[in-house]
This record gives structure tokens, sequence and C-alpha cells, in this order.
């Protein structure tokens, strides 16, 4: 199958043959592309890039978050993925953060931040240069800062309120009290000193030296919850992707408690409808896509954060068959993208994934080299900027992660002491016989696990090449009850058909970066060129060489 020609795309889709980026900013696409250049590897180009992230995206991603890297590396033919998710800190109670306001920003809000130990741990199993230099474009940004995007301003500017409530991250990000306007130069003196200061001394620096000390100190002096021992204790997880079947291809995500669960049970379910003859975006599609999506929605909230979660079970063939059963022709309520323990009148429920046995505010980035090392990353700082506290004298903004832990104590993502975040961050790598046929992801909050699928099916049953497929229009029901978001660029025709079948509609317009912001590589089996997609609904831009 040929998936060079089919899609009208607004941008035309970027080629390569010796390596490739794409990433959410322009910036941090050519910080990896000059890494490439220079020799490095699909993995010092990743880490290239979320480094630069940090600078030129930093209401996204950076040194204060957590993620996920999804890696393939050619050298030892392992296929791994790293989880730089921290923890709750040990002091992290329900009572602690009974408060919505103070667990949605502020010194209570963070989690252990992991980005600083996943990306040297990616670079010190499968890079190839050292920190210094990979970090190396990040910093030159830092020092001498880069021009901010429309993008960059509308992002900013929306977090304005939160962010004047702490000074150390006016004086960061609003020098002149104020957002910055497109086209106005942001430096960032103090986070090009503490990547120096990484480059030099590693992780330990980060976690139990001079950095973790600053982290350490101003969250105890303003009532956080991080100690230095919960930043000692760090430490990241190396391990095996879970994945699926589907049309004779083989799509992978991070294992439980990442949320990929969901659209990997989500394609399951689909993989039983003719998708291709019934047609892209036409009212019956999309139908049984969003009862497809809240079915794997009430699963993924009643098991994915549990101990020893039944993987294997939610991700059969016989399951699928069995929830794919239960769609309709009308619309269902769905009790939305978090656990409740109160269910409403008719609401789509977790099934039982045994039963059939008894008779289981974000960042997308990508790269690949000629070698055929690839990484998909999705990292993020939890909310804009995160908890909209920079700690004094380290440029460093800190997430807002404990808020979104569930605060139900039935639920089995509620606030604990040390308990690993359920996440709904799931970089996706598809594979054939023949090897790796594309990268794809995305950032979206909850709308990470709707989104995705709905690329990988535009490629895959669709034909589409990889930048029709992340521009294509899409759906998102992350809502409670029967709401669903809706991009117009969907035929008027069909969203009137989709009402009578009882789905509410919110209309977002034609573009909307609330259902996501995807960046894909997608590699030709025949020519073993590289085909690069990223996403105009953000700043996302992708770079071949």
């Amino acid at each position: 199958m040929s998936f060079s020609a089919r899609g009208i795309v607004h941008r035309s889709t970027v080629t390569g043959r010796r390596g490739m980026v794409a990433s959410a900013h322009p910036l941090a696409s050519v910080a990896g592309l000059r890494i490439l250049i220079d020799g490095g590897n699909a993995i010092d180009a990743a880490v290239a890039v979320a480094a630069a992230l940090n600078v030129v995206e930093p209401y996204m991603s950076g040194l204060g978050g957590d993620g996920y890297m999804h890696i393939y590396s050619a050298r030892e033919q392992e296929h791994k993925i790293l989880d730089y998710m921290g923890r709750a800190p040990q002091r992290a109670t329900l009572e602690q953060l009974s408060d919505p306001e103070s667990r949605l920003r502020g010194p209570l809000s963070p989690i252990i931040p992991g980005a600083c130990g996943g990306w040297l741990s990616a670079l010190d199993r499968f890079g190839s240069m050292d920190a210094s230099a990979v970090f190396q474009p990040a910093i030159e940004y830092a020092e001498q800062g880069f021009a901010l995007t429309v993008k960059n301003a509308e992002f900013t500017q929306f977090n304005v309120p939160d962010m004047l409530r702490f000074p150390s991250t006016t004086a960061n990000y609003l020098p002149h009290g104020r957002a910055p306007l497109p086209g106005e130069l942001l430096t960032q003196p103090d986070l090009a000193r503490s990547l120096r200061a990484i480059a030099k001394g590693g992780a330990e620096v980060f976690y139990r030296g001079e950095i973790a000390d600053k982290i350490a100190r101003y969250l105890e002096e303003n009532g956080g919850l991080i100690t230095h021992q919960d930043l000692a204790d760090f430490a990241v997880e190396w391990q095996d992707p879970i994945s699926v079947p589907y049309r004779g291809y083989r799509v992978f995500a991070p294992p439980p408690p990442c949320q990929g669960i969901q659209y990997l049970e989500t394609l399951n379910i689909m993989e039983g409808f003719d998708i291709a003859a019934m047609g892209h975006n036409r009212a019956a599609t999309l139908h049984r896509f969003i009862e497809a999506a809240k079915l794997a929605t009430a699963d993924r909230a009643e098991y994915a954060g549990i101990e020893n979660p039944p993987t294997a079970s939610l991700l059969s063939k016989e399951y699928a068959a069995q929830r794919r059963a239960e769609i309709s022709g009308q619309a269902r309520p769905s009790g939305g993208e978090r656990y409740t323990s109160e269910k409403m009148t008719d609401e789509v429920l977790a099934g039982d994934p045994n039963g059939w046995m008894r008779s289981e505010c974000t960042t997308h980035f990508s790269a690949i080299d000629a070698a055929g090392n690839a990484v998909a990353v999705t990292q993020s700082l939890g909310g804009g900027f995160g908890s909209a506290v920079v700690v004094p004298g380290t440029g460093i903004a800190l997430n807002n992660f404990l808020n979104w832990m569930d605060h139900d104590p039935q639920s089995p993502n509620a606030v604990a002491p040390g308990r690993k975040l359920e996440m709904c961050m799931a970089p996706a790598q598809v594979w054939d016989d023949q090897g790796l046929r594309f990268l794809i992801g995305t950032p979206g909050s909850y709308g990470i696990l709707q989104t995705t699928p709905q690329m990988i099916m535009n490629v895959i049953d669709h034909g589409m090449n990889i930048q029709a497929a992340i521009e294509a229009p899409r759906v998102k029901a992350t809502s409670p009850g029967t709401l669903v978001d809706v991009e117009t660029r969907i035929a008027e025709d069909v969203l009137l058909e989709l009402a009578q079948m009882g789905h509410r509609l919110n209309r977002l317009g034609p573009w909307a970066a609330d259902v996501g912001g995807g960046q894909g590589i997608l590699i030709d089996a025949e020519s073993g060129a590289f085909m690069g997609g990223a996403d105009p609904r953000r700043d996302g831009y992708a770079l071949g060489w």
C-alpha cells in the first residue's frame, strides 16, 4: 500500500532521505536537524528538540515537566519506552490538595519533574553525542533570545493572570509585565545557565545538586510538597511497549499507567468496521468512532490506573468484538475523560475484560535518521506553564500534574503519596512486516487518545499522506454526556446527520488547537525516503534533509 499521493493538504509534505524532525515549533525542528547534520542520531536529535522546546514553547514542556519517549534503536534492534513521568511527592494527600485552586496552580501542584532524567537517560543508552553538544541550540536560543510567533504570544497571553502571581515567573516570561507581542525577543539567561550546568554535571545536578537545592528550598519556603528526598529518589523506567495488530500493521504505545491503551482498544473496535468503504469523515464512520472512543475511555478510566491492569484482555480481539456489539445507531452518554464513582443513566460503562476468558498542556515531536533510529516523544508541563511557578535562579517552570490526578478517593488515579500518575501522553509507532512505517503523536490532554487513532486511520484506512492525515478535520468526545467537539471543515450534512443520531455538537470552527497539534514522520516502504507532517493548528514544522 502506498501513502504517498492521497490527501489534500494546506501545507506541502516535507521529504528527506538522511534524517527528519517534526516538532511543535520551527526553531525546535531546526535544533534537531542541526544535530542530525552534525552527525548525531535520532535520539540525539530528539533530546535537542526537547531542550529547544523548553525555550521556544515554554508553556508546553521543559525541565520541570515529564513525558514518554518511544524509541527504536537500529544498533540494538530494540524497541523501548522511556517513561520519565515522576511520581506524586511523598507528602501528597487528598487532604493536602482539597482546594481546587491550590492544586491547579502554584507550589502545591507539581509532581517530581522527570524530563531531565529522561533526556539524559536516552542519551546515555542510545545517543551518540554528549549533552553539551545536544543542548547547544537550546542554550543559544535562551541566551540570545528568539522572536515570538503569533501562537507563542497567544498561549502566553492566556496564562498571564496566573503568572503574575509569582515574581520569578513574571521576571522570566513577562519582562514588561505583560505578555510579549509577536516578533518581540524573549531571552532566558537563567534557563541557559541551568542547561549548561546539567550538560556539565549530569542528572546529579538536577536531582541532588545545585538545582535540586533551589527547587526544594523554594517549595519549602512557599508551602510546596516536593522535598530533596523526592528529587533524589526519582528514577526513569525502561519498558516494553504494548501493541495491537491493525489491518496488517502493528500499532505500538506505552503500557499502563500510560493511557495509550485507550486508543489501541479504539482501533481494535474500529477494525471490525469497513471504514474505507464507509468513507472518510462521513456520519456512519464518525458515529462509530465516537461511540468506540467512549467505550475505550470507560475501560481506560476503570482499569489503566490499577495495579496489574488486565492489559492483554483489554486489547484482545474477542473483547473488542464484545464492545463493538454495544454500538447502536444512537449516541450514548459518556462519563467523560476522568473516573467518576457516580454514573449517569444509560452512561457508557466499563466492560468486564476478563469475561470472555472465563467462558484485560503538551507537545509532541518525532525524529528519524538514515540508520533507522526513530523516536516519538510526548511530554508536558500539565497546563500552560504548568504550575505557573518558575524556580528563582533556574529559569525552570514546574509542572502542575497533581491537578491531573483524581480527587475522588475511589478512583485508581486518586492522589496518593508516591503514586504514579495515569497519563494521557502516548506517542505511537506503526510497523508492518517490512519495518517501521510511521511515527505519530499529538498534544491535546485527553483528546490525545482520540486524535491519535484518527490520524492513524487516516493513513491506513484512507491512504492519506502524513501531512493530509494530520490536517484532516477531527472530532473529540471527552466531555460528560453526548457532547462532541467538531471542526467545521466536516461537511454540514454530516454534522446534521450526527445531530440526528443524538450527538450534541460543539462547533469549534474550521481549524482548532483544541483537537491537538499532531506531528509525524512516514517512511516509504520502497524507497526508504522520509515524509514529514506537522500541524498548522499550532506552530508545528517538519524539516528533512
